[in-house]
């Protein structure tokens, strides 16, 4: 994850970046060097702040379209020189998954752009994905011969191919080399590489690493403290917590209960997730003490396992906790927003609007609480979810603010849900395809549009399917 310079909500560009449907509508509106300008700067600038989760490709393929869009500067961005030394999937993957679209729908140039850019660029596995997906077996395995190429015929060379050949996402292209007639050098050696790939994930599984049958509780503990001390970034006290629940007996609580309370930092989180699994008595105190005195580590683990608590004693301390203004409140107020009931309304309205207050728009505990607004239909937290929808620059959070104005918001069919239909996302427009009014002409064209797209979700389309009918005013 990164943190991209995002144009103000009320700008065009601010509007593209966000992938709000309302930047399509403004964008065809626009004069075309604007937008063409606004929409460059998107594709070639990522300004999505998980890339992972959240969808611009299509809706920018989309807009090239509408604007008739060449792709030259694509282009120029691909094959600038920073593509030597920058490998980073972030620079060029968005750029590629928009050129696979325009693809799809039939560019041309944008295949021939691709093809290129699989043979001889940097991030050449995600254009080769793209290609996988669209492209015929004949370019697919005329590829074979640069993207061989990169990987010399020494021991080192073949086992960073068999390494590319097993984490393909898509493995069609290796398939097609691995039969190629016209290169049965390459073929084999592809066809060695796919032996090597499953002969590295058996030796894997031979060589366990982690604890052992008859291993005690001190020694799980003391795995879970080695795995913080080697590898800081990935804790195990989760699976150290799991491995717990197998060998710990009545017997060793007191041990895990002093861990819990003054361990090291990894068998402490290791304790903690234990206890809180196991609805131990002693859980929500030792949990309040991590917090409170814990280190950084120590206090995620404890907010987490308590964020995974389910009995109705989490609850209730929950509804004690939910006033905090500390970390425990959030999250206090985030299990009350998930599994709380309407007594609880208004101690999820008041965090809503605390977190909105004192973190912004695009406070990650927004994203749990905004789902409960909706949950427990807090009619009148609607000005606070539209003022979440126009500002986040989170479109994986605008949807879920989407889906609650529209159980707490009489006027979002007529409003939100008909800019939706443009939406990035894709759950956000088959919300608005089931929700949005059909009095307004854009709509009805716009549904017909969907349902006539080959590149929309199968969901989306359903949704407007159930729209449609023979009583639908005519486009």
């Amino acid at each position: 994850m990164f943190d991209p310079d995002i144009a103000p909500s009320g700008t065009l560009l601010g509007l593209l970046q966000r992938g709000r449907g309302d930047g399509t509508l403004h964008a065809l509106a626009a004069p075309r060097a604007e937008a063409l300008a606004a929409l460059h700067h998107c594709v070639l600038r990522d300004p999505r702040r998980d890339w992972q989760i959240e969808n611009r490709s299509l809706y920018y393929a989309r807009l090239c379209l509408d604007l008739d869009a060449g792709l030259e500067d694509i282009e120029a961005h691909l094959f600038h020189a920073d593509d030597v030394v920058d490998h980073s999937e972030e620079r060029t993957g968005l750029a590629l998954a928009v050129l696979g679209h325009l693809a799809s729908y039939g560019r041309r140039d944008a295949l021939l752009l691709l093809r290129r850019y699989a043979a001889t660029g940097s991030n050449w596995t995600w254009a080769l994905d793209e290609l996988a997906l669209r492209d015929d077996d004949t370019a697919l395995r005329a590829l074979s011969t640069p993207i061989l190429a990169r990987f010399p015929a020494t021991p080192e060379g073949e086992t960073d191919l068999a390494a590319a050949a097993r984490d393909a996402f898509e493995p069609r292209p290796w398939r097609l080399w691995a039969e190629n007639p016209d290169d049965p050098a390459g073929a084999a050696r592809v066809r060695a590489a796919g032996e090597q790939g499953c002969f590295d994930r058996w030796q894997r599984q031979l060589r366990p690493t982690g604890p052992r049958p008859g291993w005690s509780v001190r020694e799980v503990l003391e795995w879970a403290q080695q795995g913080l001390d080697q590898h800081p970034s990935q804790p195990r006290h989760i699976a150290a917590a799991r491995c717990l629940t197998a060998v710990a007996s009545p017997e060793d609580r007191p041990e895990v209960v002093e861990a819990a309370r003054s361990g090291p930092d990894g068998a402490r989180g290791a304790a903690l997730r234990f206890l809180a699994e196991q609805q131990d008595s002693e859980a929500f105190d030792l949990i309040d003490a991590a917090v409170a005195d814990g280190s950084p580590v120590v206090a995620d683990a404890a907010l987490a396992s308590f964020e995974r608590m389910r009995s109705t004693a989490a609850i209730a301390r929950a509804r004690t906790w939910a006033g905090r203004d500390d970390a425990l409140g959030s999250a206090a107020a985030c299990m009350l927003a998930c599994r709380g009931g309407q007594r609880d309304a208004d101690l999820v309205l008041s965090a809503l609007r605390r977190t909105v207050r004192t973190e912004g728009a695009d406070a990650p505990d927004l994203m749990t609480l905004v789902d409960g607004t909706g949950r427990l239909a807090i009619a009148c937290a609607a000005p606070v979810l539209r003022h979440i929808y126009r500002e986040t620059a989170s479109s994986h959070l605008r949807g879920r603010a989407a889906r609650a104005l529209a159980v707490t918001d009489p006027t979002f069919a007529s409003g939100f849900a008909v800019e939706c239909l443009w939406d990035c996302e894709e759950s956000t427009r088959e919300l608005a395809a089931r929700h949005a009014a059909t009095g307004d002409q854009r709509v009805v064209e716009r549904l017909r549009r969907l349902a006539a797209d080959p590149a929309e979700e199968a969901e989306v389309q359903t949704a407007v399917r159930s729209r449609i009918g023979p009583d639908m005013p005519a486009v």
